[in-house]
């Protein structure tokens, strides 16, 4: 692209790229998008626009623009880089790793990319850690918890109602595996929650009710508008709404 246009974008980009110096990610996305209308092969912009919808925590987009950079120019190290960032703010140490390490085989003398496949690794050995760890601090924890009820029924109580040592050891037994099952429950709740940092946000305005759609329907199919069913119920467009909003 030469001329006029290519100048525009060149300043387009340059705008967007000292909004995101600034802090100003919106403008940024603006000028970012603006440029890419003019030319959406540009991989450089989409790399940045990925990276200011990142700082934003809009984790969806940046990888839909980090996919974008990967797609255009397959053999540019900062797409990868750009895809492992997102992977790694939203805790998917195992998926960053591999960017990482794609990123670094087209460009191995970077020493950004070896500094986030160490952070990455690290990342990675602690969230290990806390699956085999915390469990095991639940089913601790529900140990203490049924020898104080023991201890408490032996010397509190008026008369002990667990008379019998191994009722005694099946009650901390029991309460230590429901510590155990809990820790875990935990672990897998988490697990969930951060696969959902990447899902697409609530599309707040179901098809039905987007302004425009019953006069297109009439006019496409001659009669009555269609019957759309709204993709999620109100309980769960809350949800998505409030997991895209964080």
């Amino acid at each position: 692209m030469e001329g006029p246009k290519a100048e525009t974008v060149i300043k387009l980009k340059e705008k967007g790229n000292a909004c995101v110096r600034e802090g100003k990610y919106e403008e940024a996305i603006f000028h970012y998008s603006h440029a890419l209308k003019l030319d959406p092969m540009n991989y450089s912009i989409y790399s940045n626009r990925s990276l200011a919808f990142l700082r934003m925590e809009q984790h969806y987009f940046s990888m839909t623009d980090a996919l974008q950079t990967i797609k255009i120019a397959p053999e540019w190290a900062k797409g990868y880089f750009r895809k492992g960032e997102v992977e790694f703010a939203t805790f998917h140490f195992s998926d960053a790793l591999s960017s990482y390490g794609k990123a670094l085989a087209r460009q191995r003398d970077d020493p950004n990319i070896r500094h986030a496949l160490t952070k990455t690794t690290q990342g990675w050995l602690r969230d290990r850690r806390a699956d085999e760890q915390i469990p095991w601090l639940g089913a601790g924890v529900g140990i203490i918890i049924g020898v104080v009820i023991v201890i408490s029924d032996q010397t509190i109580a008026p008369k002990p109602t667990l008379t019998h040592p191994i009722v005694m050891a099946l009650l901390t037994i029991s309460i230590a595996l429901v510590g155990f099952a809990i820790a875990k429950g935990i672990r897998y709740y988490i697990k969930c929650q951060r696969k959902s940092l990447l899902e697409p946000p609530i599309d707040l305005l179901p098809e039905e009710t987007k302004p425009g759609q019953a006069e297109a329907d009439e006019e496409e199919g001659g009669g009555a508008p269609k019957d759309r069913t709204p993709r999620y119920t109100k309980a769960q467009a809350r949800q998505r709404f409030k997991k895209g909003k964080s």
